[in-house]
Order: C-alpha cells, then structure tokens, then sequence
C-alpha cells in the first residue's frame, strides 16, 4: 500500500497516541565514539531525553548495548575478541563502566540506573520471566530508569540472544510495551543500499516484515556491535506479530525520541498486528525454544491456520525430537517444511509416535489412557 504523507502523519499519531510503555534500544554504535570509547555526552543526550519521556507521562525502559564496545575502549583493544572468555572478560569490565555513565547522567535529572542483565535463560523459565515483568514495573513506580543489557560476563552459546535487538524484542513483548524504538546509525531501513551515488531513501511506513522487506536488510553493523539490519528487522517481526510498533530511527539525530513522540516523521514505523496476543502466547510464540517438531498434513494445517482449530493426533504425520509434555513444541508442514505454530504439548513425543494418525476415540485402545483429546490445545498454541 502506497501511503500519502497526510495519510503517513495520522497512522503515525493514531498509533503513537495508544502508547505508554516504551522500549528505546540503543546500539553501540550509537554509544561510542570512531574510537571505541564510550561518548559520554552522547549518553547524557540520550539520557536527557528519555527523561523528557518519563515527564511526558511514558514508562520507559532502555535497552543498551555498549558494554563489550566500553570494555575494548578501556582497554585498548582496536578489534572485537572473538572467543567466549575474551568477549565476557572484556564485558565484565565494560559493563560496570556503561552503568556508571548512565547513572551519572540519569542522576543530573534525578533519577537513578537501575541496572537489569539478563539471559535468554531467564525469559525461558516462567518464574523468572514474571519477576523480571514485576521488577520492571516496580522501578516504573520508583525515580529509576531500568537499563537492560545482556549478561555478557555469563552467557554462552546456548543461552545467548546474540545481539541486544532480540533481547529488546524479549523485553518489549514481556511488558506488553505498545512501542520499541531502535536507535541505531542509521536513518531507517533504506530502500537500497545507501551510497553517495544510489539516492536511497527511508521507508516511511512499512506493513509486514515480508521477505522483500527482508532482502533490504543492508550490513550496516559497526565494528563494536553485533547487529545489523537482519536483526533488527527479525526483532521488528517478532514484536509487530504479537501486536506492537516499532520504530528505526538514527540515535543520533538531535532530539530524537521526542520528536518521534510528537509525530514527526523520522525512521521506519513498522505497523502492529490488528490483533494483540496475550502474555502467556508471546511467552509460547515468541520467547521460547521449540524441544521439538510436529510433521502436520495440509488438512491440520488449515484447521490450525485458517479455522482456529486444536491439533488433534490425526493431523499429525511424524515427529522430530525428544520431549515430554508441557514442552513447547514447532509445529510444521509436513509438505514444505515450514513451521508455522507453536504451542504446549499434552504427549510426549514417544506417546505422540505412537497416536500419530489416529483418531481421538483410538488414543485409549493405543496408550491405555488418555489425558487429552487434544494434542496441543488451540489455547495453547501461536500461529506464527
């Protein structure tokens, strides 16, 4: 859809004046000088400005990254570590740095860093995962900024986001925040790749995350940072999916965040989904791993996609993994391979091997018992 500017203007008012949670992340990009060093008075204008937000009225939560690019500039180090104890060293020391400055600059407008690291291991767990919502809000209650980064001085491979993009998609479904904005040294997303030569331009608004919006995603990571577009725009897919907006913007274009506020047509505005999930199926859907697959015939697929069905053992073709029930579990077409949902499982995958095919009123004649009709409840199940 092509949109005219007065058109652009009012989608942006329309949808900005539904937001009270915000999540700002900002790159490394954004934080550090050419050098590596942490730009103090870049921070202090970030800083000023999320203030100016909370006196508007927004809870705000800032996602930061910087604290490897903070560690390299105390250092010395010109080149990003690139084994797991080199980068959690150098974290460990450029973490406790970037808090300061952040605290020092938070301080001058009377409010306080309150520092959150996480690992993808505490979204994961439930428990953690609602005492980090509840911590969050308390501090919204309170003269404190929560200021989140990744815990990079203990996370691996298998717990890691990777990048501070999927952690601000994390953080933003886990507050039902209405708004992410990512700051990066950008303008947007471009409609080409941006040369002095190629007169590329920011896409204004941009509908769905499809694969042509994909295909732009230009490399346009820094040296200190992790992410580039790709990032970006899968946490813009996941976050606009469960119901939310997002924003790209440039950190460093004066005044940003309150001029975003007011409706000024900066960045990218990637447009939320009509409908909202629930906390509990943004958990599901979007924060946790898959323990396994289930094969689906194109008949299940449509009762699920398309009727908003319950999957039953009958649609099921095969499975992939090993585990239990109450796993959260993919569920993909047997045909092309693509997964499509995910949900909570009621079988474990030795038992669904077994009921794979069958009807609902065979599952006692095969296990001896039934716990549920259902092989994964509609209640408990995402179409992604």
């Amino acid at each position: 859809m092509v949109y005219n500017m007065k058109l652009k203007d009012d989608l942006r008012r329309q949808i900005l004046s539904k937001v009270k949670k915000i999540v700002v992340k900002i790159g490394t990009g954004v934080l550090t000088t050419d050098d590596g060093c942490l730009d103090k008075n870049q921070i202090k204008q970030l800083a000023g400005q999320v203030v100016e937000l909370k006196k508007m009225g927004y809870s705000v939560v800032v996602v930061s990254s910087g604290a490897i690019g903070s560690g390299m500039g105390e250092l010395g180090i010109e080149k990003r570590p690139t084994t797991l104890p080199e980068l959690q060293a150098v974290a460990s020391i450029g973490q406790s740095k970037l808090i300061s400055v952040y605290d020092e600059c938070f301080k001058l407008h009377g409010f306080h860093a309150a520092q959150i690291l996480l690992t993808r291991e505490d979204f994961e767990n439930r428990q953690r995962y609602l005492n980090i919502c509840n911590t969050i809000h308390t501090l919204f209650q309170l003269n404190a900024i929560p200021v989140v980064n990744e815990n990079d001085t203990i996370s691996v491979d298998e717990i890691a986001f990777g990048d501070n993009d999927a952690l601000s998609a994390f953080v933003t479904n886990l507050l039902n925040a209405e708004l992410l904005i990512i700051l990066s040294s950008v303008d947007g997303l471009y409609d080409r790749y941006p040369t002095a030569k190629s007169k590329a331009t920011v896409i204004p608004i941009v509908e769905h995350v499809s694969d042509d919006i994909k295909n732009l995603a230009f490399d346009t990571k820094t040296l200190m940072g992790v992410g580039g577009m790709q990032t970006k725009l899968d946490a813009a897919s996941v976050v606009t999916k469960a119901g939310e907006a997002v924003i790209i913007a440039n950190g460093r274009t004066e005044s940003i965040l309150k001029r975003i506020m007011q409706g000024e047509n900066l960045g990218t505005l990637f447009l939320p989904n009509k409908e909202k999930l629930t906390s509990r199926k943004r958990w599901i859907g979007y924060t946790m791993k898959s323990k396994g697959t289930i094969y689906v015939d194109t008949g299940a697929v449509c009762a699920l996609s398309e009727k908003g069905k319950s999957l039953l053992a009958s649609g099921i073709v095969s499975v992939e993994g090993d585990f239990n029930k109450g796993d959260i579990i993919s569920i993909s077409s047997k045909e092309d391979k693509i997964v499509f949902a995910k949900g909570l499982t009621n079988y474990s995958s030795e038992e669904i091997e077994k009921i794979k095919g069958r009807s609902t009123l065979e599952i006692t004649k095969v296990l001896g018992y039934k716990l549920y009709d259902e092989v994964i409840h509609r209640d408990n199940m995402v179409i992604l």
